[in-house]
């Protein structure tokens, strides 16, 4: 049986040689695991015989991290139910069944929104976020306000909202200045943000090795967009059985879209009907684990949910089913 002592002489520098010791302690390459290095200097003198090896086993880690199922979608759970958080709709005259309050950056299922209310317009209580308790905005300014308090903190939910709504008034610019701070702090929606903008060229120049980058962060995280995006590309260069991979990831986290483009690709030969089968099940499983009877009832009684005097709430509370 071989010491501990042993295993750790057997250790040395992939370019000197010197073998790991009390007063030598050797680095990985961080790229690949491959080998070890005593220090900055030898791993810069190795690098040109280790490259091919080096690049060949990242991108295999890449591809491993890349098409492991991730445990939820980049939404998460409700805070207050914990219940899974449905995907946004594709139509968009659709509910969005997610609320994102402004005083807390959390996102929060209509189901529980919807009960608030109800608690609220039976009791004449002022209004306020189920959450944390701060009244609601009461105009636009006043959202605006909340909106600057957390801006200044960094907050990233915060950052990927500002960045949301300069994409939607076209600043293209100050959109990539916000999704970059929310990237950095792990805002899986802003990584998609960065994605778009770099494959577009808009506010950054061009660049499609960073745009594909930020998808697969995004996708890593749980966004099913970003996956179903990725997916799309791979089909356009004709690799679709990394496509096929990429939809029965998003597929199995309850993306329309997904199993869409799983349909065409089963008609077309790039799935087998078995793969197809289980995809189509773990769609609807994604999807189920999103409901609940608060949430269904919420999508009953919109108007509820959109009040913002408790006059009006009074009225509509005979009305609820």
């Amino acid at each position: 049986m071989m010491s501990a002592a042993a295993d750790e002489v057997d250790e040395m520098c992939a370019s000197c040689g010197i073998p790991a010791g009390d007063d030598i302690k050797l680095k990985n390459c961080t790229a690949c695991y491959l080998v070890k290095y005593c220090g900055i200097k030898c791993q810069k003198e190795h690098r040109s015989q280790h490259k091919r090896a080096c690049k060949k086993r990242a991108a295999e880690l890449r591809d491993d991290l890349l098409f492991t199922q991730p445990e939820s979608t980049h939404l998460g759970d409700c805070p207050i139910c914990f219940i899974p958080l449905p995907l946004p709709p594709r139509q968009k005259n659709k509910m969005n069944e997610v609320s994102y309050h402004l005083c807390c950056s959390k996102s929060i299922c209509l189901g529980c929104v919807y009960e608030s209310r109800l608690k609220i317009a039976e009791q004449s209580l002022e209004q306020k976020c189920p959450f944390c308790r701060t009244p609601y905005p009461r105009d636009e300014a006043d959202a605006g306000r909340l909106l600057k308090k957390r801006l200044a903190v960094n907050d990233p939910v915060a950052l990927r909202a500002a960045a949301g709504r300069c994409l939607d008034e076209g600043n293209f610019s100050d959109a990539f200045k916000y999704a970059t701070q929310a990237a950095a702090l792990g805002d899986l929606q802003s990584h998609l943000h960065l994605g778009y903008l770099y494959m577009e060229g808009k506010g950054v120049e061009a660049d499609g090795k960073k745009g594909n980058y930020h998808l697969e962060e995004s996708a890593i995280g749980g966004h099913p967009t970003a996956r179903c995006n990725l997916g799309k590309g791979e089909g356009q260069w004709g690799n679709h059985e990394r496509a096929m991979k990429h939809f029965i990831i998003a597929a199995n986290q309850g993306s329309d879209v997904a199993v869409e483009q799983l349909r065409e690709g089963f008609k077309e030969g790039h799935v087998s009907k078995d793969d197809f089968a289980a995809a189509l099940r773990a769609y609807q499983r994604a999807v189920d684990a999103t409901k609940s009877p608060q949430r269904e009832a919420a999508k009953r009684n919109p108007d509820l949910l959109l009040l913002r005097e408790m006059k009006e709430s009074a009225k509509l509370l005979s009305k609820v089913t």
